[in-house]
C-alpha cells in the first residue's frame, strides 16, 4: 500500500479479498482500523453474473445447470463451485470478524448502487468520515447500459460509464434452478441480515 498523509485516505479494490479465507488476518496484521466496504448483489443473479462471464471467455464450458447441481435427481447444490460459494455471504462474513468488528465493514448493496448510485455513495461517504459530495446530479441513467454514468469523470470532461464487460446479456436459466437456488440460499441470506443489520431484499 502507498504512504498515506494525515488527512489522506487511501483505497485499494480487489473482487477476491471478502472471500480469500486468509485476507482477513493478513489485513489485520497490516493495520487493524482498516475499513472494509464490500458490494453484494443478490447472490443467485450474482452466480449466472459469473458464469456469463466465464462463458464469455470460455464459450464450450458446461450448462450453468449442470454446475449448479452435484445431482440434479435430489436437487443437490455443488458449494464446491466458486460461482455458488461466493454467494454465501453469512459464511465469508463470520470469517472476516474474527479479525475486524462490524462498525468497520460497510455492506454496499449491488442493485441500489444501480437504482440509487447517489443514496448508496452518500452511505459510503459517511462511513468514511467524508464530507457528502457526491449526489444525484453527478449521474445520469445510461439506458443502453442499463447501468447510472458518472456525468463527468475526475480529469476529464467525458462521462464515464461501467467497460464493456459490465452488463452482459445473461443466459436463459431454467426457472426450476433458478427457484432450487433461492431456496438454498435463503436461510444463509436470513443469517446475513441478521448479521449486518440490513435487509437486501433477496427473496423475489
Amino acid at each position: 500500500m502507498p504512504k498515506t498523509l494525515e488527512g489522506q485516505i487511501t483505497m485499494e479494490k480487489t473482487p477476491s479479498y471478502f472471500v480469500t479465507r486468509e485476507a482477513p488476518a493478513r489485513i489485520s496484521a497490516m493495520s487493524r482500523d482498516t475499513k472494509l466496504i464490500v458490494v453484494v448483489r443478490d447472490p443467485v443473479t450474482r452466480a449466472i453474473s459469473d458464469y456469463t462471464q466465464t462463458l464469455s471467455k470460455k464459450p464450450d464450458i458446461p450448462s450453468f445447470e449442470s454446475l449448479t447441481f452435484k445431482n440434479r435427481t435430489t436437487g443437490l447444490i455443488d458449494t464446491s463451485w466458486s460461482a455458488i460459494q461466493i454467494g454465501i455471504y453469512a459464511k465469508h462474513l463470520d470469517n472476516w470478524l474474527h479479525y475486524f468488528p462490524m462498525e468497520q465493514i460497510l455492506f454496499v448493496s449491488g442493485e441500489r448502487l444501480i437504482s440509487d448510485p447517489a443514496g448508496e455513495l452518500g452511505r459510503v461517504q459517511d462511513f468514511l468520515g467524508l464530507k457528502r459530495i457526491i449526489t444525484d446530479k453527478h449521474f445520469y441513467f445510461n439506458q443502453t447500459k442499463g447501468f447510472p454514468c458518472l456525468k463527468k469523470a475526475e480529469g476529464s470532461s467525458k462521462p464515464h460509464c461501467l467497460g464493456k464487460t459490465k452488463g452482459r446479456t445473461h443466459p436463459n436459466i431454467n426457472p426450476e434452478v433458478v427457484q432450487r437456488l433461492r431456496d438454498f440460499y435463503r436461510p444463509f441470506n436470513m443469517k446475513f441480515y441478521q448479521m449486518t443489520g440490513r435487509f437486501f431484499g433477496w427473496e423475489d
